[in-house]
């Protein structure tokens, strides 16, 4: 029996935010998705584009360009994009071996995601 996990990307729309949920393991395979939902959040009119990692179990290359993409895209647009955890080891050891957590907004959770000032992001 293998430990992987069906990748899963969803997205919903909640007060200013556009949610995208990433569960499971997220690699090449799956990740265009991730980019389709992401690029949706462009166009959905809200403050901000919260990615909820809490419950992705894998994480590779693939999804980390998809959010740097992404986060390059919302900046240019002059929208939020903040990653939500809380982070599973995948995730973490991600940000920690390539040393790209600083270029992101990291929040907690989802709800605190939905609160961080804009200001945070004026770097």
């Amino acid at each position: 029996m293998s430990d992987e996990r069906e990748p899963a990307v969803a997205s919903s729309v909640h007060g200013n935010a556009f949610v995208v949920t990433v569960s499971g393991d997220i690699d090449g395979d799956s990740a265009p998705r991730l980019v389709e939902e992401l690029a949706a959040g462009l166009l959905a009119g809200t403050s901000r584009t919260v990615v909820d990692l809490s419950d992705t179990t894998f994480a590779d290359s693939a999804i980390l360009h998809a959010l740097l993409e992404a986060q390059q895209a919302h900046r240019a647009h002059g929208l939020l994009l903040v990653l939500a955890g809380p982070f599973g080891e995948s995730v973490e050891r991600l940000f920690d071996v390539t040393g790209t957590a600083g270029y992101f907004v990291l929040a907690e959770n989802v709800f605190t995601a939905m609160e961080v000032p804009r200001a945070v992001t004026d770097r």
